[in-house]
């Protein structure tokens, strides 16, 4: 039985709002990539594409190095706005919100790019003929057509900013109430050999886990079954 009174709950809650702040804007950037993605026949797709799911496949040190090194005063972009405007994005929680919402871009866009690919292109034709611009058609006729894939790229980015360690880490570092996320503290507790503090973080970003993920599924199942029923009686 864990007891929630000497448990402390910062790193939990910094990492609540780290992935809600996260999740916001990367909804608000991918669905316009992704609906760009899912509707272009441009010959630079295929690199963007690639561009965009890079951090899926790169190391986590490899990517927190590389915004490590450009939020740093070492590069000229952090020199920039350090000398310019006093504004230092490392080892802070703006810094970790950039950090974030790089390496956790692709699990925003690709359900999304996947959803819009999924439409029936005759009702984005009959929008088209019907008068309604680009921007009318995405927001009134694609996004409220393709829920399931809208949920499920808002949870699993959610849930994978929640989860985040490497990236964080090495942008963040681990100061209280700053940038010591709930990944943080039990890398932190199992350092020090402090196995039973790392266990309960552990079974509590388990549980949480499994519970977004059990979330996705039975939405999905459930809107997929309406679906086969409305066909059926079709």
């Amino acid at each position: 039985m864990i007891d929630v009174s000497t448990l402390n709950l910062e790193p939990f809650i910094l990492s609540f709002k780290l992935a809600s702040i996260t999740t916001t804007i990367l909804l608000l950037v991918a669905i316009p990539i992704s609906w760009w993605l899912s509707q272009s026949r441009c010959r630079c797709k295929p690199f963007i594409e690639a561009l965009v799911s890079l951090p899926i496949v790169l190391p986590p040190s490899v990517i927190g190095f590389y915004i490590l090194y450009a939020l740093s005063y070492n590069s000229p972009l952090g020199a920039f706005l350090q000398e310019q405007f006093d504004i230092t994005l490392v080892f802070n929680f703006t810094g970790l919100v950039i950090a974030s919402c790089i390496y956790s871009f692709p699990f925003m866009v690709q359900p999304l790019q996947g959803g819009f690919e999924s439409l029936d292109k005759s009702m984005l034709e009959a929008s088209y003929i019907a008068g309604k611009g680009k921007f009318t058609t995405l927001f009134r006729v694609a996004l409220p057509n393709i829920k399931p894939a809208l949920i499920t790229a808002i949870i699993i980015t959610f849930a994978h900013t929640v989860g985040e360690f490497g990236v964080v880490l090495m942008v963040g570092g681990s100061i209280p109430s700053e940038t010591k996320v709930a990944s943080v503290a039990i890398y932190e507790f199992v350092e020090v050999m402090d196995y039973r503090q790392a266990h309960i973080y552990s079974v509590i970003m388990l549980t949480l886990s499994f519970s977004v993920l059990l979330s996705v599924y039975m939405f999905n199942h459930k809107h997929n079954r309406r679906i086969g029923i409305q066909i059926d009686r079709g």
